[in-house]
């Protein structure tokens, strides 16, 4: 903790900065009468935040060809109060009207109807803007008077919200306390807002208006997304504002991040881009705009999983567009449906696309009459570049202006299909998205695309709070000694669950004594019983995945803890009502409610003739089948497993949402198949993505992984490997008995602060004679009570 630092000496120190190192003027409107009018703003109300005078200033000199009154009656659209919309609906349409200009008809000099936009803000030049840190301002509300700390305007238009506490004060007060009573209060000031900043110098974080406070996120590096960050010293120092001042607020690259780095999502939703984003999608748009030279070798974009993949192809695609003159077509290439599917939906959702002008080919010939025609973006899958063996691939068009983005290029047998592809697009430009870096046989991929053109590591966007952490333990011991030194091939095999007639025959013949060990039934009977014990008794009640070697396997598993979860209702309705003790009885009752509410099911993929084959193991796959293929509510199975409310809440799976797939309440994976390297990474990462859903009350402030195959003998590789980039750091992933010697810690530093305060807990605490301590108790109480103590503690 820094020496203390109030909220006036960071609001003096952030403006001081802007104005010098970054041109801003500075306007200071406090007045001690809320109503005051005259504050320098030269506001005709205080319920007014946009400074009309100086945004009419700009417009008429950034639009010399458009006549007054056409401006004039642009401005009079942007200032309208949209008391009837929401505030998302309008900001929404408000950023429209900032980004790109406010559309007016006038008739011009020769009497002809003339239709132009009339610009606010000049996005290319950021000298022909006016830049002011407006301080304190009053602005009127439905419930009187609120005086944000820093407002910055640009051509008197109010786009960032900067909140300030005293270093002593939890950050997260600025949000609760000040920022959502604002929106509530204020909503006129929200309507232009791009972002806002919390700040009280130890912490920092940016985000949206719609943004739950999980989802505000730190800005600690400034250009450079592999600068080594000391977060130690810069909270011992108080400095983190300054990551925001240097990366986020200089002139262009606040006009830049305005234009090009928000998002609306399905309407309801802001995203704006992170700080590894912002980096990132900008490295890889500087080497895109020297396509030519690298001769189509745009790159590999190395961000973890869970780090906003999709979104970041998303805000690379839409500044090309919007900066670069052209006709550009985009090819987004996956490996797998349900990926193709979701980056798909997520260009629809934020309107980056229409359906329209999408291409999603329903096979191989219908994709290549897509990439012969001037579509503006193709989602494909690798596999439709198959051609017959031995016949040369037609070219499809010799276009330049075409921009390939392969999302995970080494985890296909991607020689033949690349060859493929370059063959059927000689002249495109190649740009390489992956979430595990590319390690040994999969260099070649560099030389497909060329060097990385943005890192950012597992490690990273943990200590970046973009992911939360990851626990794991290891539970029952296997059964028999398992094979320490399984081939690759076996890996290769398991990671596809539609095994063909060769790859089973070869994993029920090469690999029988490894799968043997994995499927004893005894073994996945006391898996199970762990399953069901465990489950129920986290402290997040978050979903869960159940990780099987197969699809027999996971239908074996679903049916043994569906069997054992009944039993154990039936066991805790025993024990309750035996109990006397009514604490005991209502948390028993609790975790029956709960387990009551649990629906599980299996996730697998549809085979022929699948009736048969499970039959054969005495399995039965029609009900799992149905309830997969079933829509409920208009919603299929993954959208309900993906909705926190919903009772689904345990998935039995093998291969299938263990790539791609998002479920940020999603906080426990149970894994029971041998996995190494990028699978591996690929797979616990599904637990790692931040959620402001609470349940009971209880945040999701970690990811945990319960390993029941020893799995993790490859963790200590794999995240050398794929977590950390080769820094030699602690590991990112723990063993979960590290929170209880973190507790126990916490509990060290409590005794230690109390007996600061002359609390000898640990003296009343070993006594015998409880009856003569309650008196010291009750003394105790009086003085955690005050209100100085319970805030040091806090701290502490």
């Amino acid at each position: 903790m820094p020496n203390f630092i109030s909220e006036d000496q960071i609001e003096q120190a952030l403006v001081q900065k802007l104005q010098h190192l970054h041109g801003f003027d500075v306007l200071d409107c406090h007045t001690d009468n809320a109503e005051d009018l005259n504050d320098g703003s030269d506001r005709a109300s205080k319920r007014d935040v946009i400074l009309v005078d100086r945004l009419r200033e700009a417009a008429f000199r950034l639009n010399p060809g458009i006549p007054r009154a056409a401006i004039e009656s642009a401005l009079e659209k942007l200032c309208e109060r949209r008391q009837a919309m929401t505030l998302i609906a309008a900001n929404q349409e408000i950023y429209g009207l900032l980004r790109d200009g406010i559309a007016v008809t006038f008739d011009n000099a020769q009497g002809q109807s003339q239709q132009e936009r009339v610009r606010l803000l000049d996005f290319n030049v950021s000298g022909n803007n006016h830049f002011l840190a407006v301080m304190q301002l009053w602005i009127k509300g439905e419930r009187g008077f609120r005086r944000p700390d820093v407002l910055l305007y640009v051509n008197g238009i109010p786009l960032v919200f900067i909140e300030l506490k005293n270093s002593n004060v939890k950050l997260r007060n600025a949000y609760d306390d000040n920022l959502t009573n604002y929106k509530a209060e204020i909503p006129q000031l929200f309507l232009t807002n791009a972002f806002c900043v919390l700040s009280n110098a130890v912490e920092t974080r940016v985000g949206s208006i719609t943004a739950q406070w999980e989802h505000y996120f730190n800005w600690l590096r400034a250009d450079d997304e592999k600068q080594k960050i000391d977060r130690a010293a810069i909270r011992a120092q108080g400095t983190s504002l300054e990551g925001v001042i240097e990366g986020l607020l200089p002139q262009q690259k606040l006009l830049d991040y305005v234009e090009n780095f928000v998002l609306y999502y399905k309407d309801t939703q802001k995203i704006i881009a992170q700080n590894h984003q912002f980096i990132g999608v900008n490295r890889a748009y500087d080497v895109f705009l020297q396509r030519d030279e690298l001769e189509g070798k745009l790159g590999v974009f190395w961000h973890t999983q869970g780090s906003g993949k999709s979104f970041s192809m998303i805000f690379y695609a839409r500044k090309i567009f919007r900066k670069q003159t052209g006709n550009f077509t985009f090819v987004v290439v996956t490996d797998r449906d349900d990926l193709n599917g979701q980056i798909y939906r997520n260009f629809l959702n934020t309107r980056t696309v229409s359906e329209a002008e999408a291409a999603q080919p329903k096979n191989s010939e219908e994709m290549r009459k897509f990439l012969g025609q001037n579509k503006r973006i193709v989602f494909t899958l690798i596999q439709k570049f198959r051609w017959d063996k031995g016949r040369e691939y037609p070219e499809l068009t010799a276009r330049s202006d075409i921009i390939v983005i392969v999302d995970e290029a080494h985890r296909t047998q991607y020689k033949s299909l690349a060859e493929n592809m370059r063959k059927g697009l000689p002249r495109a430009n190649y740009l390489a998205f992956t979430g595990t870096p590319l390690l040994g046989r999969e260099r070649k991929t560099n030389a497909w695309f060329g060097g990385y053109v943005s890192e950012y590591n597992f490690q990273q966007s943990m200590d970046d709070g973009a992911t939360v952490p990851l626990f794991y333990q290891k539970r029952v011991p296997e059964v028999l000694i398992q094979n320490e030194g399984l081939s690759e091939e076996f890996y290769q095999i398991l990671e596809d669950e539609n095994l063909d007639e060769a790859q089973q025959a070869k994993l029920e013949q090469r690999f029988a004594k490894e799968v043997e060990v994995i499927k004893r039934d005894d073994r996945l009977e006391k898996i199970a019983r762990d399953i069901v014990y465990h489950f129920p008794r986290r402290g997040y009640l978050g979903k869960g995945l159940v990780v099987s070697v197969d699809k027999f396997t996971a239908v074996k598993m679903h049916d043994k803890v569906q069997r054992l979860w009944k039993e154990e209702i039936r066991s805790l309705k025993g024990i309750i009502s035996k109990t006397t003790s009514e604490i005991e009885k209502r948390r028993l009752e609790q975790r029956v409610e709960f387990m009551r509410a649990v629906e599980m099911a299996v996730v697998i993929s549809a085979d022929a003739g699948e009736e048969e084959k499970f039959a054969a193991q005495g399995l039965t796959i029609k009900p799992h089948r149905e309830r997969m293929d079933r829509l409920e509510n208009g919603h299929d199975i993954e959208y309900d497993f993906k909705a926190p409310e919903h009772p689904l809440q345990l998935v039995f799976v093998c291969a299938m949402w263990l790539t791609g797939f998002d479920a940020p309440t999603l906080s426990t994976l149970y894994l029971d198949k041998p996995m190494q390297g990028h699978t591996l990474m690929q797979t616990i990462a599904r637990a790692n993505r931040v959620t402001s859903w609470k349940i009971n009350e209880v945040e999701k402030r970690n990811g945990e992984i319960v390993d029941y195959y020893n799995v993790f003998r490859n963790m200590k590789l794999a995240l050398r490997d794929y977590a950390q980039g080769g820094d030699e750091t602690e590991s990112p992933v723990k063993e979960k008995a590290e929170l209880f010697r973190l507790l126990d810690d916490a509990i060290e530093q409590g005794f230690a602060f109390c007996h600061g305060k002359a609390v000898a807990l640990r003296e009343v605490l070993g006594s015998d004679d409880v009856f003569k301590q309650v008196g010291r108790f009750e003394s105790f109480a009086n003085l955690a009570g005050q209100r100085r103590m319970a805030q040091e503690f806090q701290r502490v």
